[in-house]
């Protein structure tokens, strides 16, 4: 049995994915803590946009950070860790969508941008814009809907995307492509405003999720079914 490290938080804080990981695989649970709290929103936007539902997003969210510690020590570094986490969110959320799906047909293909979401000169505020674009993201069909949340809400790369999403590069590029079309003509110029609010994951909800989780691990911990392979 490996020896717990002894950590400080700022040192956990300012540390590298990998080498958080590195802490927890030696032992150091609570700096699992660090993980979540750093990569919570995006795994909550990469699960909504699958799922359309914040409730579901939480749940893959929960779930997603379970089967990551569980799994921790086969992250290999191939990709970056919040890669490798998205990925896991991703599936989570698409295998929930496809259940769903099961027991209530959905026509996501189908769907078309809502026409009373109002023009950007009537938004009053800044929450008000994010809440239109909120809309209209959540019209768009599922591929191009996750193409947009990833690259353009919450800022990955074309090629992470691509790996997060199990699909070629040009994929990602031409579902982008599309889902910029849609969105613009419902919104035009509401693109531009920053997306940092759209789909935003903090305070109570990341401190729930991350009260949540951990009170699972340990659970399974002490009853041993769910433990980290080290």
């Amino acid at each position: 049995m490996h020896p717990r490290p002894i950590t400080d938080e700022a040192d956990d804080e300012a540390a590298t994915d990998e080498v958080v990981v590195a802490r927890v695989l030696a032992g150091a649970l609570a700096s699992f803590e660090v993980l979540m709290r750093r990569h919570n929103q995006r795994l909550f936007r990469a699960a909504r946009a699958v799922l359309r539902d914040e409730a579901e997003a939480e749940d893959v969210v929960q779930d997603a950070w379970v089967r990551a510690y569980t799994n921790l020590a086969q992250f290999g570094g191939r990709a970056s860790f919040a890669t490798w986490l998205t990925r896991i969110a991703v599936h989570e959320a698409i295998a929930r969508r496809r259940r769903r799906m099961r027991q209530v047909p959905l026509a996501d293909h189908a769907s078309t941008l809502p026409a009373g979401t109002r023009p950007p000169d009537d938004v009053a505020s800044g929450r008000e814009v994010a809440t239109a674009i909120e809309r209209a993201i959540d019209a768009l069909p599922t591929p191009y809907r996750t193409a947009f949340v990833l690259r353009d809400v919450q800022g990955l790369g074309t090629a992470e995307t691509a790996v997060c999403l199990d699909v070629p590069e040009a994929t990602v590029k031409t579902r982008l492509h599309r889902a910029r079309t849609m969105l613009r003509t419902q919104l035009d110029a509401t693109l531009d405003v920053a997306a940092d609010g759209v789909f935003a994951f903090a305070g109570h909800r990341c401190d729930r999720i991350v009260a949540t989780v951990m009170a699972r691990i340990a659970a399974d911990d002490a009853s041993g079914s769910s433990s980290v392979v080290r």
